[in-house]
């Protein structure tokens, strides 16, 4: 098994060496952690794998992104660690010593970006790098108490990361809170590419039967009350055109058959070790024809289009981050696989519209966090931040 160097096995015990940082800037002193997908210039690149990371060659240039953070100031303190080539949801990679999670320590992290979530949730880094395929910024933030945006598709370099599925991936980052969140995102998107003004909160029916039980429904209930004092009057949309497994599937498939494109050769070329779930996952994905991915493709496009059509350019989607607090760690593999499948029907929804979501940590289930989520049209990255502020700063209030 690979080692970790710390008490809630976030970072990776691996040799360090130097990494250069500006001494001023915005992000000036704060410590910067970065999931071992990205390459950082003299560490290999081991993307949760053994044998990818025994294969790697020594990083010779820094993620485009990650450098303008170390450009702006922040100090590198290592790489975290992944679920194996970030294809998981649930933070328990095979190879490695499972993370903790700090606020909820007998239940799992989440995934793929879980040691980037355990060491700000640990405070052991003040900004941490992940990336959101399926969910791994989102999900992990709400299992961990923290806030997390998954970015527009697209707004955001990934050269110098590993590619899971192109067409779904995307770059975040974790922080404790909404100041250095907005700061980060301000350095990383520059001007927010959307125009409009985001007053139209909405929500859909079929979204309230998700949750996992009636405290996750009630919480969610709750939560939402709370974002509707700080957003106004929350009206309920007419259903979309695409049932939740329809939708969950169409994800599934885009998601399998781009991973297997991109990492199909290397696992048939010999015996790569991977993991329980991760395995059958890549195998699935081989069995996806084109043509099958296709017709994924144009469900896809056809889903935007009317997400987009709701949204406009002033309405917030506001739904519960996953079904309810992260599941118990030492639940079975159908227990987690069971919660994983019913998560993904709402994390598919930003995911397959390449729009933005942030979660927001301000419910509990069980004394374990549980985010709400505000979906926003395409380039309304830093007005979902903003919303996100006026949130939280109400969210202390009574109902």
């Amino acid at each position: 098994m690979t080692g970790t160097s710390d008490r809630f096995n976030a970072f990776l015990d691996v040799p360090q060496a130097p990494v250069l940082n500006a001494e001023t800037g915005s992000l000036a002193r704060l410590r910067l952690a970065v999931k071992d997908i990205y390459d950082v210039a003299g560490y290999k690149t081991g993307c949760g794998n053994p044998a990818k990371a025994a294969s790697a060659e020594t990083a010779t240039r820094t993620a485009p992104a990650i450098q303008i953070l170390l450009d702006a100031g922040a100090r590198f303190v290592g790489k975290t660690q992944t679920d194996e080539l970030a294809f998981s949801l649930m933070g328990q990679n095979a190879h490695f010593p499972h993370p903790i999670n700090p606020a909820a320590p007998d239940r799992v992290t989440g995934g793929s970006s879980s040691g980037s979530a355990v060491a700000v949730a640990g405070m052991l880094a003040d900004i941490a790098i992940g990336s959101d395929t399926g969910g791994s910024i989102r999900a992990p933030a709400s299992f961990c108490g923290l806030i997390g945006l998954r970015t527009t598709h697209g707004l955001i370099s990934l050269d110098g990361a590993m590619k899971l599925a192109p067409s779904l991936d995307t770059f975040g980052w974790f922080a404790p809170d909404i100041d250095v969140y907005e700061t980060v995102a301000k350095l990383l998107i520059g001007e927010d590419a959307h125009r409009g003004q985001l007053k139209r909160p909405v929500a859909l029916d079929w979204l309230d039967s998700l949750p996992t039980g009636p405290d996750e429904a009630a919480e969610y209930q709750r939560m939402r009350r709370r974002a509707g004092t700080a957003l106004g009057l929350i009206a309920k949309a007419g259903p979309l055109s695409f049932s939740s497994d329809e939708l969950y599937w169409c994800f599934r498939k885009i998601q399998a058959f781009e991973a297997w494109q991109e990492h199909g050769a290397w696992i048939a070329s010999g015996d790569r070790g991977l993991g329980p779930g991760v395995k059958e996952r890549f195998e699935f994905g081989a069995t996806i024809s084109a043509s099958d991915y296709a017709a994924e493709i144009e469900r896809r496009d056809a889903f935007r289009q009317e997400l987009g059509v709701l949204l406009g350019t002033d309405g917030i989607l506001v739904l519960p981050t996953v079904p309810g607090a992260a599941p118990l760690a030492s639940g079975s593999h159908d227990e987690l696989l069971a919660y994983r499948e019913r998560a993904l029907m709402l994390l598919c929804l930003s995911g397959l519209s390449g729009f933005p979501q942030i979660t927001l940590p301000i419910g509990t289930v069980d004394g374990a966090p549980f985010g709400l989520s505000l979906l926003g049209p395409a380039g309304s990255d830093l007005a979902l931040i903003r919303l996100g502020r006026r949130v939280l700063d109400t969210a202390g209030t009574k109902d």
